[in-house]
């Protein structure tokens, strides 16, 4: 783990993988294990669970020290710009294909 950020409506994560590791088995690790600990602390009023999709981006090792400082430093990026508009500036930077109609659905 390189570095973490939480913000009320989303986490930033920055870690290394080996090669080895599938991103997907990390991220729902992640949510099943967080959802039980914050449902069984009652952190919150209701249920507490994660949305289905999430984002992950690389980045060179050249980027790491980059990376690490916008990680921590999300409160003064979301004075400039919600976290949507700039999820959706990161999926273009990417040149990520989507639907921003679909793209930040919750469930009911």
């Amino acid at each position: 783990m390189l570095a973490v950020n939480c913000m009320p409506d989303h986490i930033h994560l920055f870690v290394g993988f080996k090669p080895t590791v599938l991103i997907s088995d990390f991220v729902k690790e992640i949510k099943v294990e967080s959802n039980e600990f914050i449902n069984n602390k009652k952190w919150i009023m209701g249920k507490f669970s994660w949305q289905e999709g999430y984002g992950v981006f690389s980045y060179s090792h050249s980027q790491i020290d980059a990376v690490i400082k916008y990680v921590l430093n999300q409160e003064s990026h979301h004075q400039k710009r919600s976290f949507k508009e700039e999820y959706i500036e990161l999926l273009k930077k990417f040149e990520i294909a989507y639907e921003e109609r679909v793209l930040f659905e919750f469930p009911e």
